[in-house]
């Protein structure tokens, strides 16, 4: 099988009134900063996740030497639309976003003011830059920028579901509260209120200047939590606390995330990031001493108290999001699923990669099922629930 093959930085097939650009270069991708956060501001649908900050700093964690393409549109010189992948080779070869497993949402950045023929435009770019490989769009969020690429998509394409994310309203965490099914239910988180009062838990944000100390704190805190239990083990490497902290700091500069920092007894016992945009925010990853848990504190109220909060400090941000997963402690809160998915994008002598890239996807999600099942014998075996 052959892949393809790209120069460090070369002009794709413009289009008209538009130039259209691949950038291979970690260089050149450093450098795109100013251009890349105005259009970002300029992208309403866009998450943290498509950030300057948060994809560089990922490109240096993770990223591969050779494998990165950037596909720019710009109008005028300005950019227009942004497609920021990289290149895998298995199962099939694909230009799939950056991110990776570590971020909830993928996407592509389109200027909202230059309408329909930014998407046409970045479109036929990304069909130029693919040539023999597929374009594998992953975790896009319903009424992302990349469903406007895939409208205006010329070749094969199809949509398949990606993970399940949760999402409430960004509403006063009284409000959330008032939603949850039983007056009983409603009365233990108010009880639980109380209780961190009693506690002396206190909550502040992290100031732009002490960053990189309160993430060192949050991570040591996760590892502490999940200690002697299952915990996802990339959080616990090297390269995700650099990339963390390395893109967290310019984020929450920038109003992309805020730090939040809990406190009791003047110790600081739990460290939260929470990650913003526009239209929504969602807590991202949060450290928790075993203390709290000791002193019989729901860490979770806890949390969550704090992102309603930060979601509701911005007019028009609509959603606040636990992000993917569908953890039974997240239902207690009444949430919306919202599933993510996978956009597909072919063109005609690359057909075959669209067809066995279903193939995998069908044959993964039965794999999945399989072990639903399974665990749920189990469960059933054992008698009784978690």
């Amino acid at each position: 099988m052959t892949y393809p093959r790209q120069p460090h930085r070369g002009t794709l097939t413009p289009a008209p009134g538009r130039t259209a650009e691949l950038v291979t270069e970690e260089g050149d991708f450093a450098a795109l900063a100013p251009q890349w956060g105005r259009l970002y501001a300029r992208c309403a649908a866009a998450t943290p996740f498509q950030s300057h900050a948060w994809l560089h700093s990922w490109w240096r964690s993770y990223g591969r030497p050779g494998r990165l393409r950037l596909v720019l549109v710009r109008e005028g010189g300005e950019l227009v639309g942004a497609a920021p992948l990289t290149l895998v080779r298995r199962p099939v070869p694909a230009l799939v976003p950056l991110g990776g497993a570590i971020s909830d949402y993928g996407d592509v950045l389109l200027d909202d003011e230059r309408g329909p023929d930014a998407a046409a435009a970045l479109a036929a770019a990304l069909a130029a830059a693919a040539r023999t490989a597929l374009v594998d769009l992953r975790e896009v969020r319903p009424g992302a920028a990349a469903e406007r690429v895939y409208d205006r998509w010329r070749g094969p394409r199809r949509a398949v579901p990606d993970s399940l994310c949760l999402e409430l309203p960004a509403l006063p965490f009284d409000e959330l509260t008032a939603r949850l099914p039983s007056a009983k239910a409603r009365q233990r988180v108010r009880a639980q209120l109380r209780r961190l009062d009693a506690l002396g838990v206190k909550s502040r944000t992290v100031l732009p200047g002490e960053v990189d100390a309160a993430l060192a704190r949050l991570l040591e805190l996760h590892r502490l939590q999940w200690q002697g239990r299952k915990v996802t083990g990339e959080h616990l490497r090297p390269r995700f606390r650099e990339h963390l902290v390395r893109a967290v700091g310019p984020m929450v500069r920038a109003g992309d995330a805020v730090v939040t920092e809990f406190r009791m007894d003047d110790e600081v016992v739990a460290v939260d990031v929470t990650l913003l945009s526009p239209r929504l925010a969602g807590g991202y990853l949060y450290g928790a001493h075993p203390r709290l848990r000791e002193c019989r504190a729901d860490v979770a109220v806890m949390l969550l108290e704090a992102c309603a909060g930060h979601a509701r400090q911005r007019p028009g941000r609509e959603t606040l999001s636990l992000l993917r997963g569908d953890e039974p402690y997240k239902h207690r809160w009444r949430p919306e699923p919202v599933a993510n998915r996978r956009l597909l994008l072919a063109r005609r002598r690359t057909a075959p990669l669209l067809a066995a890239a279903l193939g995998d996807a069908a044959a993964r999600r039965h794999g999945k099922e399989l072990l639903r099942r399974r665990a749920e014998r189990k469960e059933r075996a054992g008698g009784g629930g978690t």
